[in-house]
């Protein structure tokens, strides 16, 4: 989705194939500070099956119960190994899939808008568990071709979770989803929430989103100059609750100044 190397390869052939430009994506987030992975990897080193897939060192797998996933990455820019296992459980599974965009291009699936999630790392050492979520996005063109921006928000409630995910089209349209998943994994859509705004990130990009109250910046999990991850207060569904929010900019995505840079953040191997 943010391959940059699959971007430079779009631009030299019409058919620049994406299964060769697949990454596991690790980021942890904590008191002794931040690791970030997103290694690419080609066509050659990705193996999958009906429940199954592969990606150099690190592996997503359904054991019938579980999303089992084990990797073994290195950070980048420091080379920091990040090795151990992740089991999500799902509450429900949720089978509502909605498109983004009018033609249909584009399309995002809440999989598991709750569960649980058990974390053991090896390297470095840490264990927990947790609330979890898990989504899906799927689309037959490049993001940038047909959105200018995205903003995206998830609340656990008392009981199930609420969703939002704004677009805003290339086309000049633009769409508010607004969800409450109930505790069976039923997905409601309801009325969305008046447009609320957050601070600007470092980069300076917008933080657009949506809710009953103003709400408040929390605090920066990503700072990039075309995306932002943050944890926020905020209202929705009458209740106050905490999120995690995030925030894309297309344009800034494509624009060859932060092409040149996302190598640093999100290198290739050749195997």
């Amino acid at each position: 989705m943010f391959s940059p190397w699959y971007a430079w390869a779009r631009r030299g052939a019409a058919a620049a194939d994406p299964l060769d430009h697949c990454a596991v994506n690790v980021a942890l987030y904590g008191r002794a500070g931040k690791r970030w992975a997103m290694t690419e990897r080609p066509r050659q080193a990705v193996a999958r099956g009906a429940d199954w897939l592969a990606i150099g060192p690190s592996s997503l797998r359904w054991d019938g119960e579980a999303l089992v996933v084990r990797f073994a990455e290195r950070s980048c820019p420091l080379p920091y190994r990040i090795t151990g296992t992740v089991r999500l459980h799902p509450g429900a599974i949720s089978r509502k899939v909605f498109a983004l965009d009018a033609a249909g291009r584009h399309h995002w699936q809440p999989i598991a808008p709750q569960g649980r999630v058990e974390v053991a790392l090896s390297q470095p050492a840490l264990r927990w568990s947790g609330p979890a979520y898990l989504d899906s996005n799927a689309g037959e063109a490049p993001l940038e071709q047909d959105f200018v921006s995205w903003d995206w928000c998830r609340a656990p409630l008392r009981q199930g979770a609420a969703i939002l995910y704004n677009v805003e089209r290339r086309d000049g349209t633009a769409q508010a989803l607004a969800l409450r998943v109930r505790p069976d994994g039923s997905v409601d859509q309801v009325s969305a929430p008046p447009p609320a705004a957050l601070p600007r990130t470092r980069w300076r990009l917008a933080r657009p989103t949506r809710a009953e109250a103003p709400p408040r910046l929390l605090q920066t999990l990503e700072d990039a100059p075309f995306y932002s991850r943050s944890v926020i207060a905020t209202r929705l569904l009458g209740e106050d609750v905490t999120a995690v929010h995030e925030s894309l900019s297309c344009d800034r995505f494509s624009a060859l100044p932060v092409q040149a840079m996302l190598p640093f953040r999100a290198p290739r191997a050749w195997r």
